[in-house]
C-alpha cells in the first residue's frame, strides 16, 4: 500500500501584520512566497497573500487543511483594492449610524468587506466591559448595505493600538504590533518585576492602556540570569571582602556590593563567592574531631572534648 503524500501547505495571512494561516496547496503546484491567493474561509471568499510554502507542515490542529481556491489574477487583485476603498466609507456609515442611535462607549474601528462583498464585518471596541447589544444598529447597517451579510465584532485594546497604529510609548515612530507582532503574548506585573523596571503605569503602559508587549522580549534571559547571581540582601565575599548586594544587573550577570566598612563596588558573578557556604566551611573546620575522643587522632586540631579525662581511683 502507498504511503499517503504529505500535502504541500502554504501559510497565508490575511493582514499586513496578521495571524498566518495554513491552507493546503497541492491544487495550485505553482504557487510561491509573496503570490496572493484566494480561500474559502468562516468569514467568507477571503483574498490573502502567500508568506511561506512548507513542505514538511506540523499537524493540523484538527480535521485537515482547506485547500486554495485559485491563484489570484490582476484582475482580482484590482477587485481586492476597489473594496478596499468601499471600507472607509462603510466606516464612517456605522459611526454615524450609532451616533444616531444615541449608542456610547462603542469605537467603530474599522470596516472589513469579504473579496466577494457577500459579507461586511464592522471591528469595534466597548469601554464596558460587559455584555453590549448592538442588534440594532447590526439591523441599521443590514438596511444599507443590503447586498453584504453584516457582522459586528469585538475586539481588545491591543488589536485597536495595531490596526490604527501610530507612535509608540517608548517613542519609535511605529508601534510594535503594527510593525512585527502578528499575535500577542500574555504579559504580567512580574515580568517588570524581574526586570528591575519601574512599576509606574507611565513606565509599564503600553498606548493601549495595557502592559507593554516589549516587556515580554527580555523577560526569559532575566529569569535565566538571575538564577545563577545571589539576590538582593545576600551575604557574599568579594576580592575586597565581605559584603551584602544591594543591587543585580541580570544581563550584565554582575551585583552591586555594600562592602563591610567600605563603599559599594560592583562585582561579576565569577568575582563572588557566598559566604553561608565559607561560614559553613569555617565551622566545620573548627568543630572537634570525633576520634579525638579515642586518642590517637592526627589531624592537627586542637582537642575540643568537653568529656573530663578517666583518672585511678
Amino acid at each position: 500500500m502507498a504511503e499517503l503524500q504529505t500535502p504541500l501547505v502554504a501559510g497565508i495571512r490575511f493582514q499586513k501584520i496578521g495571524k498566518l494561516y495554513h491552507f493546503d496547496a497541492s491544487q495550485t503546484p505553482d504557487l510561491k512566497a509573496g503570490d496572493f491567493a484566494i480561500v474559502q474561509t468562516s468569514r467568507g471568499v477571503q483574498i490573502g497573500q502567500v508568506v511561506q510554502m512548507m513542505d514538511d507542515p506540523p499537524k493540523p490542529e484538527q480535521g485537515g487543511w482547506k485547500s486554495i481556491d485559485r491563484k489570484a489574477t490582476p484582475s482580482d487583485l484590482l477587485i481586492y483594492q476597489e473594496w478596499q476603498k468601499k471600507e472607509v466609507k462603510a466606516m464612517i456609515d456605522c459611526r454615524a449610524k450609532a451616533s444616531a442611535l444615541g449608542i456610547e462607549g462603542v469605537k467603530i474601528v474599522k470596516a472589513e468587506f469579504s473579496f466577494d462583498g457577500a459579507g461586511l464585518t464592522f471591528l469595534y471596541n466597548a469601554e464596558d466591559d460587559g455584555e453590549i447589544n448592538l442588534e440594532e444598529l447590526r439591523t441599521g447597517m443590514q438596511r444599507e448595505y443590503r447586498d453584504s451579510k453584516i457582522e459586528l465584532r469585538r475586539i481588545g485594546p491591543r488589536d485597536v493600538a495595531k490596526i490604527l497604529g501610530g507612535m509608540g510609548a517608548c517613542g519609535l515612530e511605529s508601534r510594535c504590533c503594527s510593525t512585527f507582532l502578528t499575535e500577542f503574548s500574555p504579559i504580567s506585573i512580574k515580568m517588570a518585576k524581574a526586570q528591575g523596571i519601574s512599576l509606574d503605569p507611565a513606565e509599564i503602559t503600553g498606548m493601549c492602556g495595557r502592559l507593554r508587549c516589549c516587556l515580554v522580549y527580555e523577560y526569559e534571559q532575566y529569569v535565566e540570569a538571575r538564577k545563577v547571581l545571589p539576590k538582593r540582601g545576600k551575604k557574599v565575599i568579594t576580592p575586597m571582602g565581605e559584603g551584602k548586594v544591594v543591587d543585580v544587573y541580570p544581563l550584565k550577570q554582575a551585583v552591586i556590593v555594600n562592602l563591610v566598612g567600605g563603599p559599594r563596588a560592583e562585582f561579576l558573578k565569577h568575582e563572588l563567592e557566598p559566604w553561608d557556604e565559607l561560614e559553613a566551611l569555617r565551622r566545620k573546620s573548627a568543630a572537634p574531631c570525633d576520634r579525638h575522643e579515642n586518642g590517637g587522632c592526627d589531624c592537627g586540631k586542637a582537642n575540643y572534648s568537653t568529656k573530663k579525662p578517666k583518672t585511678d581511683d
